[in-house]
């Protein structure tokens, strides 16, 4: 049975456009610098699995709601588990991992349409040791996306976001005590808000 808890594995969670891939590849470089063993992963991966969901999220394919929700927790499966490139087996050797995105990402976004309790039945996952979540306002969200890119994918709307955020909401109030939460500001300069993850994960001996 896997553990609980998944120390040296840390997540980044937020809206869409929230800047959890910057913050992300920020963390991944910190450790580089320091000479820490690290592996910047995210999700959906650039697995089979995980390319098949990018096409439905970038409207290339078309599924159900509840096969969407499938195929990121199949996705998450290998992610997890593979025998070689696993996060597991990376944490086992004595590798940090940071993941730009997790299973809350999945509880948030798919049980929009799923269902919170159905979704949570795909994701029976280990929890990280840190998650922290980059809170920025949708209006900027939207605003940092349409900048990005010329077309808005599947879940990028604004009735839709509201209701995801709401799921964090739930999400969060309900985490293991034994993981280390942490909510910062996404509207504060992408500089500041590393600052504060790195500060945080000095004070548990991590950084």
């Amino acid at each position: 049975m896997m553990e609980a808890i998944l120390d040296r594995f840390i997540v980044i969670e937020g809206l869409d456009g929230s800047g959890t891939t910057t913050q992300m590849k920020l963390l991944v470089e910190a450790f580089d610098t320091m000479h820490i063993s690290c592996h910047a992963a995210f999700e959906p991966t650039s697995s089979p699995i995980g390319t098949l969901v990018r096409d439905v999220l970038q409207k290339k394919t078309v599924t159900t709601p509840l096969a969407l929700a499938m195929l990121f927790a199949a996705d998450r499966e290998d992610h997890l588990n593979h025998p070689l490139t696993g996060i597991i087996e990376r944490l086992a050797s004595g590798t940090i991992v940071v993941c730009d995105r997790y299973k809350y990402s999945s509880l948030a976004y798919q049980s929009v349409e799923c269902g919170f309790d159905r979704v949570q039945e795909l994701n029976m996952f280990p929890d990280p040791r840190f998650v922290f979540f980059i809170d920025t306002p949708i209006d900027d969200c939207l605003k940092r996306i349409d900048i990005r890119s010329n077309e808005r994918e599947l879940f990028e709307r604004q009735e839709f976001l509201a209701q995801v955020r709401d799921n964090y909401e739930l999400i969060f109030s309900r985490l293991d005590e034994k993981v280390v939460f942490t909510r910062i500001d996404g509207t504060l300069d992408r500089l500041d808000i590393h600052k504060h993850i790195v500060a945080v994960l000095n004070s548990y001996s991590i950084l």
